[in-house]
């Protein structure tokens, strides 16, 4: 049997568990098993390996004390503080408060360092205070369901952990360099709120009364816990007093030291945050450790060195190489989450790439974005079923209201493809090339 029937089989073999309804970790062991007996008499030592090695690795530990971190946050008034504290800051910018709903996911994210809690959480506290002051509804649901994609997109985030792991790349060097990426989404979106209110502005209240800078400062000293929180966490990392996995533990306790300031810290929700994280944790490590074995398998098979030779043979340009792999990762969006998008494609896509010359500190940060697209793609995107959840709207409603804000990150994707410099300026300057 030939490299292209065993690819053929094994992809075929895949769908089917995964069509199936089995476990995806499940799915991607059952289809590295009958990978490896194909090339080996005993699978099973292979499988215990990978396993070992997947889940016993000192840079994974980041993962779990992030999303607990995450979990800890998502149950305090961290959201609310932070729409009260930027508010009074873009009272007099076309949009007004739509532009809070940027900002407030934009900052969250970046200490929950999940999708789905960074729009479910501030959707929650803005949602209702826009309908409250006659903002455009649907606006408000399409700015909240993409901007919740900053979670995974400005550092620390659970996705860029899994890449970093799964390529073997740095974790600082892929949080680093999804900084001006991360913030140049928000200023596209930002941008497309003041196009659309100049367009529309029957569709905004009237700007409230003027606050003196005086007053707008001690409105947002709101936002001290939290940019305190976010500085200590990054910080740490980028001067190099702290790896990633001990600057998560530094978050975690800066967590629940604030949890424990605002009151919102009980035994009760300690007990449901270390829960939501281990059950989170669990699953993403359980994920990872089948990918691994799926990833030796497909080694010893020979099949990723033969793609990658298949394309080099094909003398396909770099940019003709990077429209197949969107189209890829789209078409994977619209069935499957972030996390899994990246260990079932990496151990194929990762020697493609680097064959094609490709940075892969770059392409982690060009397949987060496009997993942001993902999660704002039907049927299967996360953010449009919380928003869906939130607002009792239909989810081809939700989407069509994300749809101008999934054509700004579709824009910031070319926009670093063809500006690379976009994502490697910063690790480069930081961290040295």
């Amino acid at each position: 049997m030939g490299l292209l029937e065993i690819a053929l089989l094994l992809l075929f073999l895949l769908c089917l568990l995964l069509g199936a309804g089995l476990w995806i970790a499940l799915a991607l062991t059952g289809t590295g098993w009958v990978a490896m007996s194909i090339v080996h008499p005993e699978p099973g030592l292979f499988l215990a390996s990978a396993f070992w090695e997947s889940t016993g690795s000192w840079t994974l530990a980041a993962l779990p004390m992030f999303v607990w971190m995450g979990e800890i946050l998502f149950r305090t008034r961290l959201s609310e503080e932070l729409f009260n504290g930027l508010a009074p800051w873009v009272r007099r910018i076309p949009g007004r408060l739509l532009h809070v709903n940027v900002l407030a996911c934009g900052i969250f994210g970046s200490v929950s360092g999940s999708s789905a809690a960074t729009c479910a959480t501030v959707s929650k506290i803005a949602l209702p205070e826009l309908k409250r002051r006659g903002y455009d509804e649907r606006t408000a649901i399409g700015s909240l369901a993409t901007s919740g994609t900053l979670g995974i997109l400005i550092p620390p985030s659970i996705i860029m952990v899994v890449y970093a792991v799964a390529a073997e790349v740095s974790i600082v060097r892929v949080f680093v360099a999804g900084m001006i990426p991360g913030m140049l989404v928000m200023g596209l979106f930002s941008f497309y709120i003041i196009v659309w209110a100049l367009l529309n502005p029957a569709k905004q209240p009237p700007a409230g009364p003027r606050l003196t800078f005086m007053q707008k400062l001690r409105e947002s000293a709101q936002l001290l816990p939290c940019a305190l929180l976010i500085t200590g966490v990054i910080g740490s990392m980028f001067v190099g007093w702290a790896t990633a996995t001990e600057a998560a533990a530094f978050g975690v306790l800066g967590s629940l030291i604030l949890a424990a300031v605002t009151r919102t810290l009980s035994w009760s929700s300690f007990v449901d945050s270390l829960a939501g994280a281990t059950r989170l944790s669990c699953m993403v490590m359980f994920i990872l450790a089948g990918a691994a074995f799926l990833t030796k398998a497909m080694a010893l098979t020979g099949i990723p060195g033969a793609l990658a030779a298949a394309v080099t043979a094909a003398q396909l340009g770099p940019y003709a190489i990077i429209a197949i792999l969107t189209v890829v990762y789209l078409i994977l969006g619209t069935a499957l989450d972030g996390v899994s998008m990246i260990v079932l494609t990496t151990s194929v896509v990762v020697p493609v790439v680097q064959q094609a010359g490709f940075d892969l500190v770059w392409f982690g940060i060009f397949i987060v974005l496009l997993v942001e697209l993902a999660e704002i793609s039907p049927p299967l995107g996360f953010n449009l079923f919380v928003m869906q959840t939130l607002t009792g709207k239909e989810q081809t409603e939700v989407a069509w209201a994300s749809l101008p804000f999934f054509s700004m990150l579709v824009l910031t994707v070319v926009l670093i493809t063809v500006f690379p410099v976009i994502v490697t300026f910063l690790p480069d300057a930081l961290l040295g090339g």
